[in-house]
Order: C-alpha cells, then sequence, then structure tokens
C-alpha cells in the first residue's frame, strides 16, 4: 500500500505541484494565476466530458494576457475527476431550475446513449445539466478567485522572481548614452 502512495505522490509531484511552481518562479502575476486557475476549474467542471479542452482555449483566446495558458489548462487537467462527480448535481439543478421531471440514471439509459439510440429524455437531461453548470458558473469562479488569489500571493512572495517585464526603468536614457560614449 505504501508503494501505492508513494507512486500517487510521485506523480501528483510530477504533474501538477512541479508545473505550478515552475509557472510561479517565472514570475506570474498572483492575480492572473488566481484568475486562469478559477477559469480553467469552472470550465473543467463542464457537463459535456471532451469538450473542456476547446472551451479553455477559447477562454484564453478571449481572455489574451489576462489569462496565463498554462495554469488554465494544469487546472483544467485538474477538474477532469471533480467534472465526472458534478454531472448529476448540475442535472439535477437543471431540472429543479425548469422544473421538469427528475431523469432517472439507469443502466438501460447509459445504453442508450452509447449506442446512439438516446431518447428526447437524454437529450433533455444534457440541456438540463448544462443549465445548472449555468448557473452554478458565476459563483464557482468568484469563489475560486477569492479562495486561490491569496494562496498564490503567498506563493509568489515565497518562490516568485522578479517579472520577466520590470515596472521600473533599469537604465535611463542618459545611462545608456554614458555606456556608449565609454566604449
Amino acid at each position: 500500500m505504501s508503494i501505492f502512495r508513494f507512486n500517487l505522490l510521485e506523480w501528483l509531484n510530477a504533474k501538477i505541484v512541479d508545473p505550478l511552481m515552475q509557472i510561479v518562479r517565472r514570475g506570474a502575476e498572483p492575480k492572473q494565476l488566481a484568475l486562469s486557475t478559477a477559469v480553467g476549474l469552472t470550465l473543467g467542471v463542464f457537463p459535456i466530458c471532451g469538450t473542456t479542452v476547446v472551451l479553455c482555449g477559447v477562454a484564453i483566446a478571449i481572455l489574451g494576457d489576462r489569462c496565463n495558458a498554462p495554469t488554465t489548462m494544469l487546472f483544467n487537467f485538474v477538474a477532469t475527476p471533480i467534472e465526472l462527480s458534478l454531472i448529476v448535481p448540475f442535472l439535477r439543478l437543471g431540472e429543479l431550475v425548469c422544473g421538469g421531471p427528475h431523469f432517472a440514471l439507469t443502466p438501460d439509459a447509459f445504453k442508450k446513449v452509447i449506442t446512439g439510440h438516446a431518447s428526447k429524455e437524454v437529450l433533455f437531461s444534457i440541456l438540463h445539466a448544462i443549465l445548472g453548470w449555468l448557473i452554478a458558473t458565476p459563483f464557482m469562479l468568484v469563489l475560486l478567485y477569492m479562495i486561490f488569489l491569496p494562496c498564490f500571493k503567498l506563493l509568489a512572495q515565497r518562490f516568485g522572481t522578479v517579472p520577466s517585464s520590470p515596472t521600473k526603468q533599469i537604465f535611463s536614457h542618459a545611462d545608456i548614452k554614458l555606456k556608449v560614449r565609454e566604449a
């Protein structure tokens, strides 16, 4: 059992912790990292499996420099097991809002989806799950941002480096002219 835990910890360090620490050490801003993490996790739990990478790509394109693409994709990856566990709660929330009947989650219904013989009920259940996710999204996004911002501020203080584009001038024009004359 201890070998399994060691391998799991090794995998978590190699796939999640080490890439995140590389991003922090490169000097990314804590606000940018918190937003990217919140976006990656929120889009990563979209209730249609296999679409989250595309959604994150679109979000990265829309947000541009306000978003750190590797962080968004890393946390999209982290959200995969959470995505599977939230499909049913999103479905039930969508059903509650629409006032529709509960979709029975039976092996027969799953078999119909897999074989392509999905009924109208299955399609409505997918729409209900998407609606539930849409309702929860703003709350998840804000809550995750508020949780991760202090975390990334702390990580940046402890492990961060000087940003690659400093806000203060390192050399003035007079210093550069003086150095050129000396040469």
